[in-house]
């Protein structure tokens, strides 16, 4: 049973006094009093960035070792983490196991409620076992209340295999934090439904969930200057952004940016090292790869190897 000594006193889920007649305003009244608490969503995150900081830098290198991130959570929490995990192939060109999501009741409770799912801890052990969770990989607990069994049992049981830790909550001390080796605190304070924390915790969490994956893939070498050149031209909408891509990195016309993608497989990021190098595309694929696909590593190792003496 939920200690609700415990959840009481947890400020996500105490009633404030600021929103206590919401039932009563008009709404254009009711939109300004919420889009004044959803801003409070930003300034807690703002709290807690020396943590995500630290949790991105830990979280890299376990990838850069072979290892995965996987993200766990119940109900919103879980449902965001699933959310954030799917966005990571299509817009970093990473393997859609490198970033992974699991929620507490399995793959229905993405679309329906699982009452009580997140009320056990060792639920967590057997979904990330069943999803080949390894002592190289990182998982990030999300609850926002920060007291979810289902989220505990995670944090435990990879600790206990030697994986990296960290949780995300939106409560100061959270209960889960005590078992994380980084806690991501970030306070949202009370809701303006009181205890529905799909709203402002919801929208902390989602800050924090977009910092942590692309601070990570920026470590991973997927960005060049503030361009996503790891995407996959897919599809004719992937073709066309490819395209702008190398166009931006290059300022080359399109007809230009196209004729260096033909050269090299529609590769954006092979395209710009050969455009910034005027290397052939085999000698920019070792090079990237020699750097860890690091574009502006990957430019400045050639032209020191093709300067003059």
């Amino acid at each position: 049973m939920p200690d609700t000594g415990v959840l009481r006193a947890l400020d996500t889920e105490t009633v404030s006094a600021r929103s206590r007649y919401i039932d009563t305003l008009t709404p254009a009244a009711f939109v300004e009093l919420m889009n004044a608490f959803d801003r409070e969503a930003a300034d807690a995150v703002q709290t807690a960035l020396p943590v995500i900081a630290e949790a991105i830098s830990i979280i890299a290198d376990r990838l850069r070792a072979g290892g995965s991130l996987y993200y766990i959570g119940a109900g919103t929490s879980g449902r965001l983490g699933i959310l954030d995990a799917s966005e990571c192939p299509p817009t970093f060109g990473v393997p859609s196991d490198l970033v992974r999501g699991i929620i507490a009741g399995g793959d229905t409770a993405i679309r329906f409620a699982v009452e009580g799912a997140e009320d056990d801890p060792d639920a967590a052990a057997r979904d990330l076992d069943a999803a080949g969770f390894r002592s190289a990989d990182a998982l990030v607990a999300i609850s926002a209340s920060g007291y979810a069994p289902y989220c505990v049992g995670g944090l435990r049981h990879a600790r206990s295999i030697g994986a990296l830790a960290v949780s995300v909550a939106c409560n100061q001390n959270a209960p889960m934090s005590r078992d994380a080796d980084i806690a991501v605190e970030a306070p949202t304070g009370p809701e303006i439904l009181s205890g529905s924390t799909r709203l402002k915790a919801g929208t902390a969490t989602k800050m924090i969930l977009n910092m942590i994956s692309t601070g990570v893939m920026l470590q991973l070498g997927k960005v060049y200057q503030n361009l996503m050149v790891d995407v996959r031209a897919s599809n004719a909408k992937l073709r066309d952004r490819v395209a702008r891509i190398v166009m931006a990195a290059t300022e080359l016309p399109r007809d230009e940016a196209e004729s260096l993608l033909a050269a090299c497989e529609h590769q954006p990021k092979t395209a710009i090292v050969m455009h910034k190098t005027g290397r052939a595309a085999d000698d920019c694929r070792r090079a990237l790869n020699a750097c860890g696909g690091r574009v502006s590593e990957a430019i400045d190792d050639l032209t020191r190897r093709t300067a003059p003496e």
